[in-house]
This record gives C-alpha cells, structure tokens and sequence, in this order.
C-alpha cells in the first residue's frame, strides 16, 4: 500500500539516482503522451477509413489554426510546470498553492476568450489558407467544434502540467487513458453510426477532453502536503502572474511562431491538392508517435531541472542530463528503424484499400524525415533543461530561427526552383526536406548554447 501511495504522490526528484528519477518519470509520461496523441490518431483513422480524403484534409488543415488558438494554454502551462517544479524543490507550500492557484484562474480567463474569439475567425482563416472546396466546410465545422468545447482541454494540459510538475506523472496518465478510451468509442459511435464527419470527431474529443480535465481537477483538490488551494490561493496573484507570463511568455510566442509558420506551409501544402494535403496529415500523425520520446524526455528533463535547481544540486543536473540524452538518443535510434521498416503499414492504417498513392507518396516521406528524429531526441532535452532552470528564451529564439528563418524559406525554396510541366507547384518532397534541415539545425544551435552555460543564471527561486 505504501508503495502504491508513494507511485502516485508527489515525486522528490532531488534526491535518489537521476537515471532512476527520470526513468520513474518518464515512462507514465511516455504512456500519456502515446494517449494523448491517439486523440488526434483516432480522429485520423475513423475519418480517413470511413469518410475519405477530404474529411482526412480537412482534420489536417485546421491543426495549424487549432495549435495558434491555443497558445494562451501552451503559455500558462510551461510557466506554471516551472514555477511548481521550483518552489516544490524548495518546499515553499505558500508560493507553490498561490502559483498553483493563479494558473488555474488565468486558465479560466484564458478558455472564454478562444472560446468566443475561435468560432468567429475560423472561416476567414480557412479562406487566407485556400482551402479547397471540397474540405472547407468540413474544415469549419471541425475547428468550430474544438473552440467551443476548448475549456476541457485547457484544463486538462493546465492541470496535468502543475501534477507533473509536483512529480505525479501517473494520476494524469490513469485520467487520460479513460478518456482516450471514450474518444474511440465515440469517435466510431458519431461517424459510422451518426453519419457524421468531421464534426463528429471533433464532439467526440471535446466531451472525451471535459472528462480528463474534470478528474484531473479531482486529483489536484486531493493530493494535500505542501499543496494547499483555498479560495484566496484561486485569486490571481500579481507575482506569480507575472512570473507564470514570464516563464511562459516565450513558450506561448514560440507556439504562435510556430501555428503561424504552419500555416504558411500548410498554404504551399494545399497548392499541392488532396492527395498531399491527406498524405501530410498521416505522415505528421506518425510523426507524432515517432516524437513522443523526445518530447517525454524533455517534460521530464524540465521538472528534473526544475526541482535540483530549486534544491541547489547543480551537480545531479549535469548528472541527469548525460544521462537522460544517452537514453533519449538510444529510443530514437530504435524508433527510426521501426518506421523505416514498418512505414507502409503504418500509412494503410490511415487509408483506404484504394488510396495507394497516398500510402506511397506517405512512406516516401517518412524516410525522407527518418534521421531528423535523433537530431530533435538532442534539441529536446536540452531544451528541457534550459525551461527547468527558468530560461525559456533561448529555445524560443532558437526555435524561431530554425522555423521562420530556415525551414519557411527553404520549403517555398525548394517548391520554387523544381517546378516543370509535370510539377507546376515544384515537388511536394519540399516539405519535408526543409523540416529536416531545420531540425538537424536546431540540434546544433541548442548544443552550443547548452554548453555556454547562461542557462545556470534563470532560476526563480533564490536565497
């Protein structure tokens, strides 16, 4: 019983090996992020299987639009993630539930605003996108859908970001596998039953998301120690506003930088027709599973950073670092060879039987993209270390460079100097050769800065 207890509880990762803290960490983490990804996944395969191409384009083109109008929740979350894993560390119990509190309200703020704003510029945003005829009503409805319904959501990455952040990676892991269980059920319930579409999947994630965030909110109001909300710990306070816009600040930016990066490229995408625009959609579906360790390894280099910092054990930071990107690296290698091995099964579980070339052109893809998974298994956990120290700048600019300044004009690039009779719109492998570069680049770029050291100087929690 003890050990149930302790699985469940909050984590001290200050003391004990750092391999062990992060692997404890890591592996719920991982398991949550695979659920979390199914959420879109299953959306994928019930549209792409029972309705066709279009609804898999139209799922595809509303993501950019989606990821830009949910940078406010991107934002709290990285800045509240930093602030408990650093006030946890040092056991302040009145600053940790002040933050704590203040997030959850900024959270609520944050939800009404996209969920009146979102409805009102989907349709001008899937027109600045030229999306095809053919997928934009089914576009609409789907992004309208996912606004209205975005407070389950918000808080749920909200919430399970402060659990993570006190260590308790496994209660949002339980939470999240319920719902995504009933985001399956309901996704096949609405389409091959209801007779919707895209719609469909997007009412089915929204009702699965309320739940994860109704229990997550159930396990945070229970987990007592140092925690401790009360109404006035629910009034946003100045300071830890501050400090959560602070922290949070470039994550947001970052994420806007990037939604708005995707939809540029999603606009050369959808010059390309149909075909492509469902191949992307299935390839960044797989793209998802093939990242989720890097992006686990990075979570938990940031709580693990956050906590020692906040402790004072630089030491155990250097430590747990060569040690999570040796394992990090050794994951992605493996995860490389199942996709070059096993792409064409994974594109036919997105397509129909007579949807070859969407499998092919897929598979393609893929391997174009292969190696660039080991490059982001470095970006990511030392970008991970920087946040959990309280430098969530560098990675910001670092990301903006590598997105904006590099893969943008290298993709139209690309695009432009191969256009002939056969390819009037110049190749589709534009897309995927400049994300490529752009992530070997940043790898490099986050190495160097990592070794400077600067990072070590951003703490929030001082003497």
């Amino acid at each position: 019983m003890e050990k149930i207890k302790k699985l469940f509880g909050a984590q001290d990762m200050t003391v004990g090996r750092p391999l062990t803290n992060l692997a404890m960490f890591a592996v719920p983490l991982l398991i949550g992020n695979l659920a979390q990804t199914l959420y879109n996944t299953v959306d994928t395969i019930v549209v792409g299987k029972y309705v066709g191409v279009n609804a898999l384009a139209a799922v595809g083109t509303a993501g950019p639009i989606l990821n830009l109008l949910l940078l406010l929740f991107m934002g709290i979350s990285t800045g509240a993630s930093i602030l408990v894993a650093q006030y946890f560390g040092a056991q302040r119990s009145e600053e940790l539930s002040s933050a704590v509190g203040t997030c959850l309200t900024l959270t609520a703020i944050a939800s009404v605003f996209i969920m009146i704003v979102g409805p009102l510029v989907t349709r001008p945003l899937m027109t600045l996108l030229n999306t095809p005829e053919e997928v934009y009503d089914m576009a609409v409805a789907y992004l309208t859908i996912i606004c209205v319904g975005i407070i389950g959501g918000g808080y749920y990455n909200i919430v399970s970001g402060v659990l993570r952040g006190m260590g308790d990676s496994i209660s949002p892991l339980i939470f999240l596998i319920v719902a995504c269980v009933l985001n399956i059920f309901l996704d096949i319930l609405f389409v091959t039953q209801f007779g919707m579409t895209a719609d469909g999947v997007a009412l089915a994630t929204v009702i699965a998301q309320g739940i994860s965030a109704v229990l997550c909110l159930w396990r945070l109001s229970h987990m007592g120690g140092s925690l401790k909300l009360t109404r006035a710990s629910l009034v946003p306070n100045k300071l830890m506003t501050k400090e959560t816009v602070r922290l949070g600040l470039p994550s947001g930016l970052t994420q806007a930088i990037f939604s708005m990066a995707a939809i540029v490229v999603q606009r050369l995408t959808n010059s390309f027709g149909p075909v492509v625009m469902a191949c992307s959609v299935v390839v960044m579906r797989v793209d998802g599973f093939a990242m989720m360790p890097n992006f686990t390894f990075g979570m938990a280099m940031t709580t693990f950073v956050g906590q020692n910092v906040g402790a004072r054990r630089l030491d155990r930071v250097h430590e747990g670092v060569r040690e999570g990107i040796r394992v990090g690296l050794i994951i992605s290698v493996v995860l490389v060879a199942a996709i070059l091995l096993f792409g064409h099964n994974l594109m036919e579980l997105f397509t129909r039987e007579d949807e070859k070339d969407v499998v092919e052109l897929g598979v393609h893809m893929l391997r174009i993209l292969a190696l660039g998974y080991v490059a982001m298994a470095v970006t990511q956990s030392l970008s991970g270390v920087m946040r959990g120290a309280g430098d969530t700048m560098t990675p910001m600019w670092i990301s903006i460079i590598t997105t904006v300044i590099i893969r943008m004009p290298l993709a139209y690039g690309i695009a432009y100097f191969t256009r002939s009779e056969a390819l009037p719109n110049g190749t589709p492998d534009s897309l995927y050769i400049s994300l490529l570069i752009s992530w070997i680049m940043g790898a490099l770029i986050t190495t160097v800065f990592y070794r400077r050291g600067k990072w070590k100087e951003k703490a929030v929690v001082r003497d």
